[in-house]
């Protein structure tokens, strides 16, 4: 089959790859479309540890079933689908009780540490367990059904909050994940979205997905703008989809007392608090990771428009134009969400 293939660092490479094996419990996609993760991006520079070459990365994607294995029930070939990128065994206590993302077996499409190797979706065709793969109605593209799994990962962030219906939360970074929380957050009920970013263009899209306040901390005082909006008293819920110590903090600051904070962002590994602050405000430092069951909830959620995941594709390309893509998408020179690509 062809396959973007990741060589070493800063370089893929499109080639034949060997077909990938269809075990008894798998369902064999013919991947029509796959997004370029920013988890991908990082990891194309060779630091994260979770990209080791030679690897086929992506695990947002979605297609059509070409074969399936004895015990992957309830498909047919031919049937539109798409996959979570969460390779949960089925069997464990966690995953009996619907927390696939604590999986202890857990292993991610597209990775490869020193652990588990699992090639991804930036090919022609991919094995994935039956249990991982749902089918897609007829009126959602698969380009729009390749961003239902990090439309699940702000579904589950979101879900992972305190949210009421008179509530003003905040989304720290405006990138792909952060405008998903946003729409999640909405939808949960949220009064109020204050959205954070640097780049002017990425708040615009929030504004067009339903962001009530705008900050560029470039630009203005976050801190001052938060306590104007909210009479002195900070966000009820922040959550922070950078992942730096520094954008952390700041999120902290600016949560009212007996407020959450919910860590999507992952970028540093460490980030200082107040320990004196969290005891005497009573904080609630929530982590949220991956998703866990919201997967198939989103795609009504997506098929329906009541999230809309159109303004965050940038770009669909041709597999053979992937390394361009990743080239683009590393320089950072360009306004660029998502790009998608076609095997």
């Amino acid at each position: 089959m062809k396959a973007l293939v990741y060589k070493e660092p800063y370089r893929f490479e499109c080639t034949e790859f060997p077909d990938p094996t269809v075990g008894d419990d798998d369902v064999l996609v013919r991947v029509k479309a796959c997004g370029i993760c920013g988890s991908d991006i990082h990891g194309a520079t060779g630091k994260t540890g979770r990209r080791l070459p030679p690897l086929i990365m992506g695990h947002e994607a979605a297609g059509i079933v070409e074969d399936m294995g004895k015990n992957a029930n309830g498909f047919v070939k031919g049937d539109r689908v798409c996959f979570d990128s969460t390779v949960y065994c089925n069997q464990c206590d966690a995953c009996r009780s619907g927390r696939f993302n604590r999986c202890v077996k857990r292993q991610v499409l597209g990775v490869s540490v020193p652990e588990f190797k699992r090639h991804g979706a930036f090919a022609e065709f991919v094995a994935v367990p039956s249990w991982i793969v749902s089918k897609i109605p007829e009126n959602l593209s698969f380009a729009n059904a390749s961003l239902l799994e990090p439309t699940s990962i702000g579904m589950h962030a979101a879900n992972r909050a305190p949210i009421s219906k008179d509530d003003t939360v905040l989304v720290m970074g405006a990138g792909t994940i952060g405008l998903f929380i946003l729409q999640g957050c909405k939808l949960r009920g949220a009064a109020r979205a204050i959205v954070v970013d640097i780049n002017e263009f990425r708040l615009d899209v929030a504004k067009q997905l339903g962001a009530d306040i705008l900050v560029n901390p470039l630009k203005s005082d976050l801190k001052g703008t938060v306590l104007k909006e909210t009479q002195g008293q900070g966000v009820n819920v922040a959550l922070e989809a950078v992942g730096y110590a520094k954008t952390f903090a700041d999120a902290v600051s600016v949560t009212k007392t007996g407020g959450s904070i919910v860590a999507v962002g992952n970028l540093e590994p460490k980030a200082e608090f107040d320990l004196q602050q969290l005891v005497a405000r009573e904080h609630t430092f929530i982590g949220s990771y991956a998703s866990s069951g919201e997967f198939r909830d989103c795609i009504q959620l997506v098929a329906s428009g009541q999230i809309n995941v159109e303004p965050l594709i940038s770009d669909i390309l041709p597999l053979e134009e992937g390394p361009r893509a990743f080239e683009r998408l590393l320089k950072a020179e360009e306004n660029l969400l998502k790009i998608v690509l076609e095997p």
